[in-house]
């Protein structure tokens, strides 16, 4: 069973989502949060699989909540995907750098939305790639705080490798069946470079793909 939080200022937006989640086999809703402060406190709480988390909300809001949440120990095993009525937003990539799994449009389709929550649960892809693979690149050059890329020096040259791969929106199984490797070698390097990395979920491994140079944005990968 997928344990959802809902953390949104809007009722309604939450009640919809509800329905939405509840009507599905092997998905739950366990809470309901009004604002960053009580999804702080229900994550603790309740330790939920997944967060649909809103960006915008009063007082703390969700980069805030992101990030406090993201920085527990004890929560390590939650993924928060971010909701969002901006596509391509400032606050949206900050979270995704601070440990978020993903992101989604409140206008998402319901079926999406379902299969973004089980793909978030699993903390294996992100969601949307091409989207977010887009928001990464207009915000990754130009972030407020530089980062630490020392890090990168503990990579073997498969791990980066496979890191500059992923960082172009191609799977685990899309980059097995280019190096002619099996999907669980290319699982194990790339979970080891996340490892390394301080990586939370893949999306911050391709957050540093970019920032790090070893993809730029406009990049696209070969046929």
């Amino acid at each position: 069973m997928i344990r959802v939080l809902l953390a949104d200022d809007q009722a309604l937006l939450r009640a919809g989502f509800r329905a939405l989640l509840d009507a599905e086999a092997g998905i739950e809703v366990v809470g309901e949060a009004g604002d960053g402060t009580e999804a702080i406190a229900l994550a603790r709480e309740l330790k939920p699989d997944v967060v649909l988390m809103d960006i915008r909300m009063p007082g703390v809001d969700g980069l805030e909540a992101t990030r406090a949440i993201v920085a527990e120990a004890a929560l390590a095993a939650v993924h928060v995907v971010i909701v969002t009525t901006f596509d391509l937003d400032e606050y949206v990539f900050e979270a995704l750098r601070v440990g978020a799994s993903g992101f989604l449009v409140k206008d998402t389709e319901p079926a999406e939305l379902v299969h973004a929550v089980r793909v978030a649960a699993t903390g294996d892809a992100l969601l949307s790639p091409n989207i977010t693979r887009k928001l990464i690149a207009e915000f990754a050059l130009r972030a407020k705080a530089p980062p630490d890329l020392s890090a990168l020096e503990e990579l073997t040259d498969r791990e980066r490798e496979l890191m500059a791969l992923a960082g172009t929106g191609l799977s685990n199984d899309d980059i097995a069946e280019r190096l002619v490797l099996s999907p669980a070698t290319v699982k194990t390097h790339v979970s080891r470079a996340m490892v390394k990395l301080g990586c939370r979920d893949r999306a911050q491994l391709v957050v540093l793909a970019y920032e790090s140079g070893l993809v730029r944005p406009g990049w696209s990968v070969p046929g």
